[in-house]
């Protein structure tokens, strides 16, 4: 997003994001999302934004710092106090993550995405934060490895296209569950699962710049777009698309104790 980031933002204002969380995929990410966190609006400076209140109106931007499993391979000694420092130092720096563990692509080994997925949850349970988990390919190990930790952490299964079983096991140790555009596409199956969710344990995103809903699918995803995720999940649910957008936004708001 470096080329129009302040046009996306401003789109995402525009079409009712008051907040947004930026998710860190390595050290460098959770370094450069720092760079981001103005409050209300901003203009474009460099690669970054302003923090003074003039210009587009854009959303309050938050950040979350962790190594994704895709990365874990390239992770040095130091990154893991260095996200530390980084959540320590900054208040919008509210999450540990994306961590996790993917058997699907298996980009990095399967044992050093589950040593550093350890290491995450250590880490955010010792800095009483919430932690974004992905899992692909991988329910029995993530559901084994939540269970381990139970409630001793406020776990999140982002973007999530597991089994029931899976999902049983993270609402029965407390984690919030999380759904993308994936749920517009046609070929979804997981539509019972959708309505399996409590509405206190349910939140909505976009993932961007990626799995962009339909009728966006094909393009670079982004914040604006999590209103097409909303409205597909109201019609899954049955339920009434501003009751939707409450509950997922408050969920949002509370469990990322996203509050300035």
């Amino acid at each position: 997003f470096s080329v129009d980031r302040l046009d996306v933002l401003g789109r995402a204002y525009d079409a009712g994001v008051g907040k947004i969380l930026s998710i860190a995929s390595d050290r460098r990410d959770a370094e450069r999302i720092v760079t981001l966190l103005g409050r209300g609006s901003g203009t474009r400076r460099g690669q970054g934004l302003m923090s003074e209140p003039q210009g587009t109106p854009i959303p309050e931007i938050w950040g979350t710092a962790g190594v994704h499993p895709h990365e874990v391979k390239n992770a040095q000694d130091g990154d893991l106090d260095a996200i530390r420092d980084i959540i320590r130092a900054t208040p919008r720096m509210v999450a540990v993550g994306e961590t996790g563990l993917d058997f699907y692509y298996d980009n990095s080994p399967r044992i050093v995405q589950e040593a550093l997925f350890r290491d995450h949850l250590a880490l955010a349970h010792e800095l009483n934060v919430p932690i974004v988990v992905h899992s692909r390919n991988a329910d029995d190990l993530t559901g084994y490895i939540i269970r381990e930790w139970g409630s001793r952490v406020m776990g999140g299964l982002h973007c999530f296209t597991g089994g029931v079983e899976l999902l049983e096991t993270a609402l029965s140790e407390g984690w919030m569950i999380s759904f993308t555009g994936i749920i517009t596409f046609k070929k979804y199956d997981g539509r019972a699962l959708v309505r399996r969710v409590p509405r206190e344990r349910l939140m909505i995103e976009t993932d961007a710049p990626y799995l962009a809903p339909v009728p966006h699918r094909g393009r670079r995803n982004e914040p604006g777009f999590v209103a097409g995720v909303a409205g597909e999940l109201a019609n899954i649910r049955g339920e009434d698309l501003d009751t939707v957008l409450g509950y997922t936004s408050e969920n949002a708001t509370r469990f990322f104790n996203l509050i300035p």
